[in-house]
């Protein structure tokens, strides 16, 4: 009934349940599973726009009608992710998401068929190509925002930076002696990249505030 009522009194389109809300999550979900699912949550918070979720993987939710009739249902993603794909959609739809404290329950006699090894790469593509898809369907097609140039910024220029920084590393143990002026470059496209990733990440927070 808890994650019911905030959808049906409209406070709301989406709700999920948050089995990480309570301090007894660490001791009761097995200690992989909980680590996996924090780092499909932190992902899934910068693809989606939720700033404000957590336990992305979490199946217990309740949606809205206007909801169902405006997602194409069909085209959400079948297996495990389906949660993570349904909040990026939500969120391009500017559609209100809740987080609802759940009690976690395991070790009942279910056993699960998932293998992190083979999910969480899944899972991760899933999430990266539902990012860039809000990217361009919310910040350029449907209302344009400055901050997709600091995504670009920072998604090219942090990379960059550490595959230079590496470079000059191997050549200084192997080779010789580099110029200073390459290492500073290599360190200002990393701080430079980071930092563009960082306001582009809060502009996105501050865009999305009401959506909650």
């Amino acid at each position: 009934p808890r994650i019911v009522e905030p959808v049906a009194r409209g406070e709301v389109d989406y709700t999920k349940g948050n089995r990480l809300f309570r301090g007894e999550s660490w001791k009761v979900i097995p200690k992989h599973r909980y680590l996996g699912n924090s780092v499909l949550s932190l992902m899934t918070k910068i693809a989606s726009g939720y700033w404000q979720v957590a336990d992305s993987q979490s199946g217990y939710c309740a949606i809205s009608l206007p909801a169902l009739q405006r997602l194409d249902l069909n085209g959400i993603y079948k297996r495990y992710g389906m949660p993570n794909d349904m909040l990026i959609k939500l969120n391009i739809c500017n559609f209100r998401v809740r987080d609802v404290s759940i009690r976690p329950v395991y070790n009942v006699g279910e056993r699960s068929g998932i293998r992190l090894r083979k999910v969480i790469p899944t899972i991760s593509w899933l999430i990266a190509r539902g990012f860039f898809r809000r990217m361009v369907e919310k910040y350029v097609i449907r209302d344009f925002h400055p901050l997709i140039f600091f995504y670009l910024l920072g998604l090219t220029a942090t990379p960059l930076g550490f595959v230079s920084g590496l470079w000059l590393m191997i050549h200084r143990l192997f080779v010789g002696p580099v110029a200073p002026t390459s290492a500073l470059f290599a360190a200002f496209l990393v701080i430079s990249g980071m930092q563009s990733l960082f306001f582009a990440m809060w502009f996105d927070m501050e865009y999305n505030r009401d959506l909650r």
